[in-house]
């Protein structure tokens, strides 16, 4: 069949071994120093391995590879239970995950695909300024949120209106939950500071899944042109027409251009 797999150039790798360390299936494995696919029907195609790489020797790839087989790899790790279904078309089943809120093939907590009900921590804040309290609660609606981190395929980016954010505007712009959190799927990240390129990740998001419109909020600053470059390279690699906006936000707070 053909479909989606990674790609590992052995000339750029560098022999660190992040991508083995991140790849929960098992697929990769460093044999002379270098990083290695061993299992094709391990990989699942999800590119957790990718934005780890600090050599960029990882890439995706559309080619003739054997399905991914979970129940192998579930067998080989010595796990039970049921596997997700091969369309991936349960909330509980996006990525790696057997059951919402819970990682699975050993993965870390922190990537465990899961909903969250906005505003069901919502409480009682002194306003200040002025008497009596204003009620606050969380606008986010899924997890994870960092672009590393999220799933390519997970189910709540289908029909999302989706929200990619510079790190710093939430802390800059005070009310970024009702503002632009609110209604969208949110996705966090800063290329400089993580040293890695979010434009294929995105691609495969955009491609993938049917994004309603994108929202990018990024700070004045110089530097976060990164993060507009990168949304804007993978929507034109993706081939979609969808609907961009962008939202510039300066360190007081104030936007600085819509």
């Amino acid at each position: 069949m053909k479909r989606k797999i990674i790609r590992i150039d052995e000339e750029k790798c560098n022999g660190c071994g992040a991508c083995a360390e991140a790849c929960h299936e098992g697929a990769i494995a460093m044999v002379g120093g270098k990083a290695h696919l061993m299992r094709e029907d391990y990989c699942d195609g999800l590119g957790s391995c990718l934005p780890v790489c600090p050599a960029g020797a990882i890439s995706f790839e559309e080619r003739e590879a054997p399905a991914y087989d979970e129940a192998a790899v579930r067998a080989a790790k010595g796990l039970k239970g049921p596997v997700r279904p091969a369309d991936g078309g349960s909330e509980a089943a996006a990525r790696d995950v057997p059951a919402e809120g819970r990682p699975g093939m050993g993965g870390c907590p922190g990537e465990a695909a899961r909903t969250v009900r906005p505003g069901s921590a919502a409480r009682d804040v002194p306003a200040e300024g002025a008497p009596g309290m204003v009620r606050a609660g969380s606008q986010l609606r899924q997890w994870p949120v960092q672009i590393k981190l999220a799933p390519v395929n997970a189910p709540w980016f289908d029909g999302a209106r989706l929200l990619v954010a510079a790190d710093c505007t939430a802390y800059a712009y005070g009310s970024f939950h009702e503002d632009f959190i609110r209604g969208r799927v949110t996705l966090v990240g800063y290329p400089k500071l993580d040293g890695v390129d979010y434009s294929e990740k995105l691609e495969a998001i955009f491609r993938g899944n049917d994004i309603r419109d994108i929202t990018v909020a990024r700070m004045e600053v110089p530097c976060c042109g990164a993060l507009e470059y990168a949304v804007r390279k993978a929507l034109r690699r993706s081939g979609r027409d969808i609907p961009l906006r962008v939202v510039t936000i300066c360190v007081d707070g104030r936007v600085a251009r819509d």
